[in-house]
């Protein structure tokens, strides 16, 4: 069974970050191993959330896998909330070699996330110099990148532009989440570091906005590839899976307003590995 580890918070009501990465990850039959950077009693859409800081449990946790022995196939990082968690993902990464996903959540619609700073998106885009994948949005992308925002009417060469400047990074590949030409299509871009090959794929649009898709994508993004899906297969599954949880979520009258029903998608996904 492959192993994986993925380093973000979790909320203990709220659908996003490790409350999906962990089910998700695990129904796709690999091995999730935690550190969990903070826990919220709610994630932060509701108002007077809990939140514990964990980040100095970090390191007694790694150092304890490294005397144990234990190794990963992959590791996997959502949201990250400080500096210090930057530079203590950085050194799981050099103490534990492996397949590195990096998603780089600080930002959507053209603005960072309540308690970033550009300061901060320059140094999120040092530590994705050392993934293997990494999957911004268009908003995150352009924070790292240092460039203007654009939310709407850009073009295929323009998206290149984006890629290649996120390939330019380090990583061996940059995914680019939510690209939109304004067609009624909703995808995700690929490029190729070493070959500058760039892979789309596009689905319709629905017009609803659910907090923690980005984190039901990213997650079975990797779990898919550790099944042993080809990057181009995974990003298929992964927005396959997502539009699905999207449209069963749009049309449940049992919805609630805090995330998608990945659960009652699941077997879907696992049809999808087949």
């Amino acid at each position: 069974m492959k192993r994986i580890v993925t380093v973000q918070d979790i909320s203990c009501i709220g659908k996003c970050s490790l409350t999906v990465a962990l089910p998700i990850i695990s129904a796709m039959g690999v091995e999730c191993a935690v550190i969990p950077t903070a826990v919220l009693s709610t994630h932060t859409m509701f108002s007077g959330f809990t939140f514990r800081d964990l980040t100095e449990d970090v390191t007694p946790i790694t150092e304890h896998w490294k005397k144990e022995g234990f190794g990963f196939d992959a590791i996997y990082t959502g949201y990250l909330g400080s500096f210090e968690q930057l530079n203590l993902v950085s050194k799981l990464i050099d103490d534990f070699p492996s397949l590195v996903v990096i998603d780089p959540v600080m930002a959507d619609n053209g603005k960072l996330y309540t308690g970033f700073t550009v300061e901060f998106a320059k140094e999120m885009a040092r530590l994705c110099g050392k993934a293997d994948v990494i999957v911004p949005n268009m908003t995150e992308a352009s924070f790292m990148l240092g460039i203007d925002y654009v939310g709407s009417g850009y073009t295929e060469d323009y998206v290149k532009q984006v890629l290649k400047g996120l390939c330019d990074l380090g990583p061996k590949y940059a995914v680019l989440t939510g690209v939109d030409y304004g067609d009624g299509k909703l995808g995700v871009a690929c490029m190729e570091k070493e070959s500058g090959k760039v892979f789309t794929y596009f689905r319709d649009r629905i017009d609803r906005s659910y907090h923690g898709t980005g984190d039901v994508y990213a997650s079975s993004l990797v779990g898919a590839l550790m099944n042993g899906k080809t990057l181009e297969e995974s990003l298929k599954v992964a927005t396959d899976y997502t539009v699905a949880c999207i449209a069963r979520t749009a049309s449940s009258p049992d919805s609630v307003n805090y995330g998608v029903e990945f659960e009652k998608e699941v077997p879907y996904l696992l049809e999808l590995l087949k």
